[in-house]
């Protein structure tokens, strides 16, 4: 599970039948020194669908493979990014 930002969501025109109705949104990945220091997200972003209705710049945990797909389970999705947890508050202690 990784922790990353919403920075926009994702219309389309077409998409596998299985996944109609899904919300799909832009999510950039974050490093522990961008959680702690509240900088900017500055990596290229994924596509992730998302359950939970994440607003924009919300703070979310992602999982991504064949992990992603999981809450689908017994049926087969193709999905590469889901969206697990939509996060308030991070702590981090070293």
């Amino acid at each position: 599970m990784r922790v990353g930002q919403v920075i926009g969501r994702v219309t389309l025109s077409r998409c596998h039948p299985s996944l109609h109705g899904s919300a799909w949104k832009l999510v950039v990945p974050l490093t522990a020194e961008q959680i702690a220091d509240g900088k900017a997200p500055s990596r290229e972003a994924l596509v992730a669908v998302d359950e939970l209705g994440a607003g924009q710049r919300q703070l979310v945990a992602f999982t991504e493979g064949a992990e992603a797909s999981a809450p689908f389970h017994p049926q087969s999705k193709p999905v590469d990014a889901y969206i697990t947890a939509l996060l308030d508050e991070i702590e981090r202690t070293d």
